[in-house]
């Protein structure tokens, strides 16, 4: 006999890992075309009147691309996407600023500023909920259960 929760937990499994992996995508592709692109972006920060720009575009690469394959992989996928959540919120606001623009660039940012948002709410459902059980965290949490399990505990003899 077919156990109905079973497949439910498993949906919901295989929703939660192909939701990290569309989510942390964008990030780890944003963060690997900011490599060959550095000239071009490093000009496009620099323009939007950023300063300690080599700073910022080191640590933004390092970030989309460590925190996004952290939470396709779904490690740390809660802190990680937490982390994704923060660093989305200036960088909406600094380059998706459509309020000070018009015609065709205005309508465009206005795009970019309403998907910002959107990947912040998927950031936050992960945070809320977590990677699901297709994931390096689930994986280390049973491990380490599994483990404790098998190993006696040692008690304290008074």
């Amino acid at each position: 006999m077919r156990d109905p929760n079973m497949s439910r937990r498993l949906d919901s499994a295989a929703l939660s890992l192909l939701g990290r992996v569309l989510l942390g995508s964008i990030f780890l592709i944003s963060g690997l075309s900011k490599i060959p692109n550095w000239a071009a972006t490093h000009q496009m920060m620099v323009e939007s009147g950023m300063t300690l720009v080599p700073f910022f575009l080191t640590a933004a690469t390092i970030l989309e691309i460590g925190a996004g394959l952290a939470v396709l992989l779904g490690w740390k996928a809660r802190e990680s996407a937490a982390i994704l959540f923060l660093y989305l919120v200036p960088v909406t606001l600094i380059f998706h600023d459509f309020w000070s623009m018009g015609g065709g660039e205005r309508t465009l940012q206005t795009i970019m500023f309403l998907k910002n948002l959107s990947i912040m709410g998927g950031l936050l459902g992960e945070v809320a909920h977590g990677p699901g059980a297709f994931s390096m965290d689930a994986w280390k949490e049973r491990r380490s259960g599994s483990e404790s399990e098998e190993r006696p505990r040692l008690r304290r003899v008074s």
